[in-house]
């Protein structure tokens, strides 16, 4: 979820609503947001358009920006129509890759119902979208040691057979995982095992 100036600014932009995933992995965004109207939502979500709405098809294909009416892709369900029936009549689409070796992607989908959104605009979402989404990068400072620890704490080993397996102390792992807790930003060593998972570290 995308909270502060940044949400406000989405909402701003994108008054009729809009959808944010960040960090796409190998199937789920490590965070998303969607403001879109509850009523489009449900019909989208119960009837299965996420695989035929040209717009999701050309997030998941592109990167850069273009507007909804830019999209030349098939819309054999008329999910743009239908969309424009709950208010998303005009909309823009905002994907960037990843520059690293993760391959990791996040997109945008924005809505107005008055007007096509300008230039101008498009680029200020574009910048925001890559502002979340570098923010969101995996550290590069991890050691392979650090990592290693992670991993077999995931596979639900004890700091002892973790020590034991890798033949140093039990402080030394110790002093790993603290290490690799405070390079991921977490609280507590299962939120440094998840999120290195999130991140595909481990």
């Amino acid at each position: 979820m995308i909270h502060g100036d940044e949400g406000r600014d989405f909402s701003f932009l994108a008054p009729a609503g809009h959808y944010i995933a960040l960090r796409i992995g190998f199937a789920f965004p490590m965070a998303e947001t969607n403001a879109l109207p509850a009523e489009w939502v449900d019909l989208y979500t119960r009837a299965g358009y996420m695989l035929y709405d040209p717009v999701m098809q050309w997030l998941y294909r592109n990167a850069g920006a273009t507007r909804w009416s830019g999209i030349m892709l098939p819309d054999p369900l008329e999910i743009l129509v239908q969309a424009a029936g709950h208010g998303l009549r005009f909309g823009a689409a905002v994907a960037c890759a990843s520059t690293g070796a993760e391959g990791q992607r996040s997109f945008g989908s924005f809505a107005r119902g008055d007007r096509e959104f300008t230039d101008a605009e498009i680029g200020l979402l574009s910048r925001k979208l890559h502002r979340l989404h570098e923010a969101m990068a995996p550290p590069t400072n991890l050691t392979a040691a650090e990592l290693e620890a992670l991993s077999m704490v995931r596979d639900g080993l004890l700091l002892k057979e973790i020590a034991g397996r890798l033949g140093v102390s039990e402080n030394a792992i110790k002093q790993r995982l603290k290490n690799a807790k405070l390079k991921l930003g977490a609280k507590t060593i299962s939120q440094a095992v998840s999120a290195s998972v999130s991140y595909g570290l481990i």
